[in-house]
């Protein structure tokens, strides 16, 4: 989708971090934006930076948890309402926990997959018939590096990562066997400064039961929160980096480059059929 003025973008995770930043840059190009998150009052801010440094944009927005499928059909009905189509959908959102395999707690598999890939799920299956119905549209998934590549101690995250890439190469697929003017891109970065570290702010209640607060687990934790805070890549960049790619219907996104030499190493190391591959020591 080479010319994004007045065309729709639907963005969830809206409120904060990247999500907040792809906002911004379809308001650049003169997008209208349909925003969702959980985080309403963030929605507000993400809605005031826009209008502020690109007067004139519209937008809507709507509480939504896109672990729920009626949650994000009500947003393709927002979309439709107000602004009569939906043209770039970015499945953004996404949550983390941390730990040892063995430690997560089922609540800490349902919040994560809910979010992470059913999320993903639910924004396909309420946009892609919409944007093939009217001739044109782009998914952009958010996946990570950690759906290549796998660190310890994020166990849930990086499976339900590595589903988000899985999800979007079928659908590439999907949608060229039926002859669909609709792309697709999966975006895979690695660390960079966003509230990824601090999304269990947002957890449901009933869903609170997580894995054992242990010593290994929090020195993880605390490595994640350095690596997260020490990104050389803003997420303003990536969200630029990510509407060029849009722009020049571009499939894979890596960020951050190192990501692929990795990915290609974890490759050499399924063919020796050895040892698992260590991401951290990138061997």
């Amino acid at each position: 989708m080479k010319d994004l003025k007045g065309k729709v973008a639907v963005i969830t995770g809206g409120g904060s971090g990247l999500g907040r930043e792809l906002a911004l840059c379809c308001a650049a190009r003169g997008m209208r934006l349909v925003l969702a998150d959980v985080d309403e009052s963030g929605m507000v801010e993400t809605v005031r930076q826009a209008g502020e440094r690109y007067p004139g944009t519209e937008s809507a927005t709507m509480r939504v948890d896109v672990s729920r499928s009626e949650d994000v059909e009500a947003l393709a009905r927002l979309a439709r309402e107000r602004f009569g189509a939906a043209h770039l959908l970015f499945n953004n959102a996404g949550v983390a926990v941390n730990g040892p395999m063995w430690d997560y707690t089922p609540d800490d598999w349902h919040w994560v997959m809910g979010v992470n890939v059913y999320g993903v799920s639910w924004g396909i299956r309420a946009f892609v018939p919409m944007m093939i119905k009217q001739g044109e549209g782009h998914v952009v998934n958010t996946a990570s590096a950690a759906g290549w590549v796998y660190a310890p101690g994020s166990g849930v995250y990086n499976a339900s990562k590595s589903a988000v890439v899985a999800m979007s190469e079928t659908l590439a697929m999907d949608l060229r066997d039926v002859d669909a003017n609709v792309g697709v891109s999966v975006l895979c970065p690695a660390f960079f400064p966003t509230a990824i570290t601090s999304s269990a702010r947002h957890r449901p209640s009933e869903l609170g039961e997580t894995s054992p607060e242990t010593e290994a687990k929090r020195q993880r934790e605390e490595q994640l929160k350095q690596a997260v805070e020490k990104g050389r890549i803003s997420a303003a960049e990536i969200a630029e980096l990510t509407l060029k790619a849009v722009e020049q219907n571009q499939f894979y996104i890596f960020p951050h480059k190192k990501i692929k030499a990795l990915a290609l190493a974890r490759a050499q190391a399924a063919d020796r059929e050895t040892d698992a591959f260590d991401t951290l020591a990138g061997r």
